[in-house]
């Protein structure tokens, strides 16, 4: 079949419509968002003082602050960081450099992808049975963390992965022609080099789970706490104290569900500027991931 110049033409201009279509709906797209933040920050912008971030939460709007909440979304962070990423930069490596390619191995990938897309909530159903009522753990820090820590781990387990299958196979050849282990080659080579790519992925990983209510609601997040959780920290030898893993907790996307849910219009300033706090600190830790990122890649060589 021969292609005429009506034909090319005709092909072009569906291609020109189709970019223009494409635009139109970013365009769209970043337009709303924009409306969105812009409203959020005006309403929320200049409740956010001093005062605001170091009171208790209060039944006077004016009074009412975050201290309880952004103290827990710290605890709950530290916890999920470090039962997560140890963990799935482990079952990453493994599954990638020692792992057998048979079908065992390929069920075990579609199940990690397949958790990676499950809805949040299920987690939360899911720690609820299990930390809760088998290991009784209680509504405490160290269940939102693992509840977190679940909800996070296939993404830290699919970017290693991809990490680790970006570095090209003959740094695998050369390190193994030079009499290094397996072990060796994961250690002085693959992880070294796939490190921004890993360090990408687990704080892409924790932007998300700092921004999750419903696994927390589901395993006892408190909407109203006028007390802060045990110091990791004290006075006496062995100077470190894991007391806080047991206390009770509140995060800032509960804290800020508390507010937004009451009929005065002043808690839903306080629910506006809670939202602000939480989005500049989900696009300082993905900012931070794309500096990471951008830094290694430039340092990294092969």
């Amino acid at each position: 079949m021969v292609t005429t110049p009506k034909d090319i033409q005709r092909k072009r201009n569906s291609d020109l419509i189709f970019v223009i279509l494409g635009w139109l709906s970013l365009a769209f797209i970043l337009l709303t968002l924009l409306i969105l933040v812009t409203d959020l920050a005006i309403t929320g912008v200049p409740r956010i003082n001093a005062q605001f971030l170091s009171s208790f939460p209060s039944r006077f709007a004016d009074k009412a602050g975050i201290l309880s909440a952004w103290v827990g979304s710290l605890y709950v962070m530290l916890t999920t960081a470090l039962s997560a990423i140890p963990l799935g930069i482990a079952a990453g490596v493994y599954l990638e450099e020692y792992s057998r390619k048979n079908f065992i191995t390929a069920f075990i990938e579609l199940n990690i992808i397949n958790l990676a897309a499950i809805p949040s909530i299920i987690f939360g159903l899911m720690a609820l049975g299990i930390f809760i009522y088998r290991f009784n753990l209680g509504h405490s820090v160290l269940t939102a963390g693992l509840t977190l820590g679940l909800l996070v781990l296939p993404i830290i387990i699919v970017t290693t992965r991809e990490s680790l299958r970006a570095i090209p196979g003959s740094i695998r050849e050369a390190a193994a022609a030079l009499g290094a282990t397996k072990w060796q080659i994961c250690w002085h080579h693959l992880l070294p080099y796939s490190t921004g790519g890993i360090l990408t992925g687990v704080i892409m990983a924790l932007s998300r789970a700092v921004g999750e209510t419903a696994p927390l609601i589901t395993v006892g997040a408190l909407t109203f706490i006028a007390f802060l959780p045990d110091s990791p920290i004290i006075s006496e030898p062995p100077f470190l104290s894991f007391a806080w893993l047991k206390s009770d907790f509140t995060v800032l996307p509960i804290q800020m569900f508390n507010w937004i849910s009451r009929p005065q219009s002043e808690f839903h300033i306080n629910a506006a500027a809670t939202g602000i706090i939480l989005l500049l600190l989900t696009l300082t830790m993905n900012s931070l991931a794309i500096y990471l990122r951008y830094r290694f890649r430039k340092k990294t060589r092969w």
